[in-house]
């Protein structure tokens, strides 16, 4: 089954685990690795703001050879790309006004991955105001959605969509204070036919049970897995468990 079949799938709500490869060490990428498998994860998104180690390979290399998990590079800028990925999240960053960060830096990537052949998802990517600047904001130059202009938010996703994009990514960014608001996903999802993705500052399988509730397809956790991977199985099961 293509990746983006798999995010399409509507048997149940995805967890998707996000590694960023400069943060955990060996023995931790096995770790959050055996216990994805155990939990039945969806995804590995493997990525950051900015990598100061030449490890993005290395870590997908490490994490295909102990999981079947299908691994997408989920990029802070082009220099995060690999032929050992199984997909590659191609974000434009929407919720912004940086034309390096809709168009700019996918023309420097896009010969390389037209010859690594990886599968690209499109991917709306909109930065949600999480209540403190996050590394994506700032490293990106761009200022978040308001975090209650649900208005905004919808028209955005659905312009998106209009252009051509397959799946939009709601990021509140790596610990933030305040996730996404269930009020912006439900009213996102109301206008919107592809996968909904919502990150970022959702700290306990309770809140990604709601956010799931609220119209979330995939819901991607990273930060709390590094923090504590005996709770990667407490966010599966809840996540699992909410109806489509």
């Amino acid at each position: 089954m293509a990746i983006y079949e798999r995010f399409q799938d509507k048997t149940r709500k995805k967890l998707a685990v996000l590694i960023d490869p400069d943060k955990p060490t060996d023995a931790q990428v096995l770790s959050i690795v055996a216990k994805a498998n155990a939990a039945d994860v969806d995804f590995f998104f493997v990525g950051g703001s900015l990598l100061t180690t030449d490890s993005l390979e290395h870590c997908i290399r490490l994490i295909k050879a102990n999981s079947d998990i299908p691994v997408l590079i989920f990029p802070g800028n082009s220099l995060q790309i690999s032929k050992y990925c199984d997909g590659f999240l191609l974000l434009s960053l929407i919720s912004g006004r940086n034309a390096e960060m809709l168009i700019g830096r996918h023309v420097v990537a896009a010969p390389y991955l037209k010859l690594f052949g990886n599968e690209i998802i499109p991917t709306g990517y909109m930065l949600i105001d999480s209540g403190r600047m996050t590394s994506v904001s700032y490293m990106s130059d761009t200022t978040p959605i308001p975090h209650d202009k649900d208005d905004i938010a919808m028209c955005t996703a659905m312009a998106g969509e209009m252009l051509g994009l397959k799946l939009i990514y709601l990021e509140g960014g790596s610990g933030a204070t305040n996730p996404v608001s269930n009020s912006m996903i439900s009213k996102v999802k109301q206008m919107i036919n592809v996968p909904l993705i919502v990150g970022g500052g959702i700290s306990t399988p309770e809140m990604a049970a709601e956010k799931a509730k609220a119209g979330a397809d995939i819901i991607c956790i990273g930060t709390k897995f590094e923090q504590d991977p005996e709770m990667l199985q407490r966010f599966a099961d809840m996540i699992h468990s909410v109806k489509q």
